[in-house]
């Protein structure tokens, strides 16, 4: 979704930029200065949601580790009560 509003605003860029009366150089350069805008933006909302969905993976990580760690215990303890078992 996110990436089909960025090629519709380089796309609408790049039509006002060509279709604008200006000399062939000035108009390559004004298409190569907002395509790099264009671009750094992008990283960036990419770096973002890199960010954000590592955070979020580092947090499935700790809860799994702390479910793991509890399952564990309840385990020991189920052990040692069977091991102490005398009917």
């Amino acid at each position: 979704m996110l990436l089909g509003v960025v090629i519709g605003l380089a796309a609408g860029a790049m039509a006002g930029v060509l279709m604008a009366p200006d000399s062939g150089p000035n108009t390559r350069r004004k298409l190569s200065s907002k395509g790099q805008g264009m671009v750094e933006d992008l990283k960036g909302k990419f770096n973002d949601f890199l960010d954000g969905f590592m955070n979020h993976v580092e947090t499935v990580r700790d809860e799994a580790d702390d479910f793991a760690d509890r399952a564990k215990s309840k385990i020991g303890e189920t052990v040692k009560k069977v091991g102490n078992y005398n009917p």
